[in-house]
């Protein structure tokens, strides 16, 4: 990359950030405040020029309740970018809002980016590139479970074996990692939205009522669960009747919830199962004392630890926030940078 005097300059007045640029949510964590934002994947543009009117929470609560002439859209699907001029837009507005306090009028900072482990290499360079057409005067991208697991604190380089399972809202990403390395990676695109898509499915052709995407998602956070509850709750819904097509009110239970969702997850343990059969018996002795941490939005799902756990026979915890642990390790690779850049990826030609 060839010095460039102003970026070299702006440097000094500029943030280090880290972004975890997820499906469901973006995270901005900048250097020496911690996390600054957290909003949703939400752009919302004026169908015919393409300019955007709203960003993150206000975009999201437009979803469902936009006239014509304006569309709510999420730029990002399963974890990558599918429409690249938005999600340019998306982060120099993030950028923007973290550099409010900053002495610079066209911030230009050094930014350090989670993506799913499993992107092509086209993907890959979309979000550097997106990234650097947002303002950023250097970007790097590290994949989403690394950042994890320097945020939470595994063992990653030291002999011994560690595994994480960061479900987000696109992806589900489960890496064994061993003395500075991965030993072994799964990434599958079934996770948080899946199970969104699951609930609303059911509602729909068990009681013929249409539900949105958000108050799908609302119940899977409010009585979704992986394990029968200690007392089965439930939740009142509201859609469209397809019959007569008149607003109707539902009561569902925790149980239908569960049952909802029960193919996602299975697919997210079959998968964490897999994944252990690959690893040395050596590397399964470590994980027997370490346990299987849990990261990623998805962790909170109601008794998801205490199902891996019991499906696997290895101890599963969740981690601490586990929501902001792809933004918090992409800060921690920008405080300790010299230390952690061999876990960032490298692109051709760069």
């Amino acid at each position: 990359m060839a010095f460039n005097p102003l970026n070299w300059l702006l440097g000094f007045f500029s943030l280090d950030i880290g972004i975890d640029l997820g499906t469901a949510n973006t995270l901005v964590h900048v250097r020496g405040k911690g996390i600054v934002i957290n909003e949703p994947s939400w752009v919302a543009i004026d169908k015919k020029t393409r300019a955007v009117q709203a960003v993150g929470a206000e975009a999201k609560a437009l979803v469902g309740r936009t006239p014509a002439n304006i569309i709510a859209v999420r730029p990002l699907r399963d974890g990558v970018i599918s429409e690249f001029e938005i999600t340019e837009e998306m982060l120099q507005y993030f950028i923007g809002q973290a550099h409010q306090q900053s002495l610079v009028p066209l911030p230009r900072p050094r930014v350090v980016i989670g993506i799913p482990s499993g992107v092509t290499e086209v993907e890959k360079r979309a979000v550097h590139d997106a990234a650097m057409l947002a303002g950023a005067r250097e970007a790097y991208l590290i994949e989403e479970p690394t950042a994890s697991a320097i945020a939470v604190g595994l063992p990653v380089d030291r002999i011994g074996g560690s595994m994480i399972v960061d479900i987000g809202g696109g992806t589900t990403e489960v890496t064994v990692f061993s003395m500075g390395g991965i030993v072994t990676s799964r990434s599958l695109r079934v996770a948080g939205d899946e199970m969104d898509v699951d609930i609303l499915n059911y509602i729909r052709n068990k009681y013929n009522l249409l539900i949105g995407e958000r108050m799908a998602e609302e119940v899977k956070m409010k009585i979704g669960s992986a394990y029968p509850l200690p007392e089965e709750k439930t939740f009142v819904v509201r859609g469209r009747n397809l019959v007569n097509g008149l607003p109707e009110t539902l009561e569902i239970s925790s149980v239908e919830v569960r049952e909802a969702i029960s193919g996602s997850l299975q697919t997210i343990i079959d998968t964490v199962k897999d994944t252990l059969d690959e690893v040395a018996p050596e590397i399964i002795a470590d994980l027997m004392d370490l346990g299987i941490c849990l990261a990623g939005g998805g962790a909170l799902l109601q008794g998801l630890a205490e199902r891996i756990s019991d499906e696997t026979r290895i101890r599963a915890w969740v981690a601490d926030d586990p929501m902001t642990c792809v933004a918090r390790g992409a800060g921690l690779v920008l405080e300790d940078f010299e230390n952690l850049k061999p876990w960032l990826l490298k692109l051709d030609g760069i």
